[in-house]
């Protein structure tokens, strides 16, 4: 390792790991701390504004050691910042400190996701007028993502924190006015918005959901699920179909 190397190595590891770390040679405390804050506070910024929730739930102080132990022991590999708030997910569910809240890293993700959703880059599928969404082919919107949690994440604030978990099934998109909404799916409608990948019929995507619950792909549960394809559209999940 050259002298520059060493000195890199040892004033990257000062501002992360604080004044449990010396200070690089020839580089006085002082001068050290003005770095220490400013890149601190930067990190914070990305991280406050994407998880308003959880900071909440936790409490300023809880949140801020928080947040300087994800900043001292994870190794963020992107040079995006927008990409810093993935890493704290990421972060929460593979290495955050223990005591912390089972359910804070579900709820982080689903705060990340209207993030991830909102930045998404994507080109819209063609959709064709008159074409039906149970024999024609059902065309999902790209930007949206189907999410699967065990804690009521859509509940969760300082006024509610669950004690036992409550699995949910929630899909994040945006709409035709770039807006990012959610809504609460039965775990039966996200397997079959899941199954309309743009490129199978919704009538056998039905058929494969009756077949995965053990049920008869009859007129009753085909009419379920040509319901719940409807309702997905009204809503903009799915954009439209094509022929």
């Amino acid at each position: 390792m050259t002298g520059l190397q060493a000195f890199q190595s040892a004033f990257g590891a000062r501002l992360r790991g604080g004044r449990s770390v010396p200070c690089p040679p020839g580089v006085s405390a002082p001068r050290m701390a003005v770095y220490e804050t400013l890149l601190f506070n930067n990190l914070r910024g990305f991280v406050d504004r994407c998880f308003p929730v959880a900071r909440a739930c936790l409490g300023e102080a809880r949140w801020k050691r928080l947040c300087r132990s994800f900043y001292r022991d994870w190794p963020c590999r992107s040079a995006w910042f927008r990409d810093i708030p993935r890493a704290f997910v990421d972060y929460l569910e593979s290495a955050a400190p223990a005591g912390l809240p089972r359910w804070l890293a579900d709820l982080a993700r689903y705060e990340w996701a209207e993030l991830a959703v909102d930045l998404m880059d994507v080109a819209l599928p063609p959709v064709e007028a008159g074409a039906s969404l149970l024999d024609d082919f059902p065309q999902p919107n790209p930007a949206a993502l189907s999410l699967a949690f065990a804690w009521p994440v859509q509940r969760i604030g300082p006024d509610f924190r669950p004690r036992r978990p409550a699995p949910v099934c929630i899909v994040v998109y945006r709409d035709g006015s770039e807006a990012v909404r959610f809504i609460e799916l039965s775990p039966a409608s996200a397997r079959l918005l899941a199954l309309c990948d743009g490129a199978t019929r919704g009538r056998a995507a039905i058929e494969t959901l009756a077949a995965e619950l053990g049920r008869a792909a009859d007129p009753a549960f085909v009419a379920f699920g040509a319901h719940n394809l409807a309702a997905l559209a009204d809503a903009g999940v799915i954009l439209g179909a094509r022929r």
